[in-house]
């Protein structure tokens, strides 16, 4: 449905203040049940809208609800997207301030960034790596502004999906050649490998989620910027991290990655 823009401003700043102040917020939806699907990237729009006024510089973009089962669990058949800003990176191995989060946890992913543009409808994971510069194994830390974790699909479109922080590997490799339906990939919290996976767990193939990114912003009149980082979706469970903690990535073949938590 469409919403009053009083009231995708209303949300908007209301997700962008939980996010500032670092406290959590009941689900939108829970005040707005009428806010569904679309209404929520209009609110994820203004958003992003807000963030780029104050000075935020959108770098990409990422998927989410990427694996069958998030997807049932969350009674969806397919996944949803946001967007990155440069106030989401964070260094290859640096540090995270956990006082600026509320629950955080981290995912591993492939990164890919995009040489050339991307626009749907009808892209397919040929020309996606047709258009691909090179991809990095990556880590995103997911933080949902909503109490306990606690939400529906519009509220957690309309949060952003939950962006907070994102690491990408240091090492560019070429996608020519790579098979990334069967790439490994191991995280390791404190010395400690916590989850493994392959590349098949994001839609059997992670650039087929890229191609629905292009497709989905398709339908909204948008497009994926040449030069774009592209965060494909978790290959494994997200984790739960704390100031302390070191998280470390192996991608076979494309290198590692990491952050810490003070």
């Amino acid at each position: 449905m469409t919403l009053e823009r009083s009231l995708i401003e209303h949300c908007a700043l209301q997700l962008l203040a939980a996010e500032q102040d670092v406290r959590e917020v009941t689900r939108i939806t829970d005040a707005h049940p009428q806010i569904d699907v679309r209404a929520a990237y209009d609110i994820q729009d203004c958003l992003r809208g807000l963030k780029q006024a104050a000075g935020v510089r959108i770098v990409g973009m990422k998927m989410g609800l990427t694996s069958k089962p998030k997807m049932q669990q969350m009674g969806v058949d397919t996944p949803i997207y946001g967007f990155l800003g440069d106030d989401n990176a964070v260094d290859d191995g640096a540090a995270v301030d956990t006082a600026r989060l509320i629950h955080p946890k981290v995912e591993a992913e492939i990164a890919f960034v995009m040489r050339d543009a991307l626009s749907g409808p009808g892209c397919d994971a040929a020309r996606v790596l047709a258009a691909t510069d090179y991809v990095v194994p990556a880590i995103e830390l997911i933080d949902s502004r909503y109490e306990n974790f606690r939400f529906d699909l519009p509220s957690v479109i309309a949060d952003n999906t939950s962006a907070a922080r994102y690491v990408l590997g240091s090492r560019p490799t070429a996608v020519q050649g790579l098979d990334l339906e069967t790439l490994g990939v191991v995280m390791e919290k404190n010395g400690r490998v916590v989850e493994v996976g392959a590349g098949a767990a994001v839609l059997g193939n992670p650039a087929d989620a890229v191609a629905m990114l292009v497709n989905m912003l398709a339908a909204r009149g948008q497009a994926l910027p040449a030069g774009s980082v592209v965060l494909s979706g978790a290959i494994t469970a997200a984790v739960a991290v704390a100031a302390g903690d070191n998280v470390l990535v192996r991608a076979d073949g494309i290198g590692t990655t990491s952050m810490r938590f003070v």
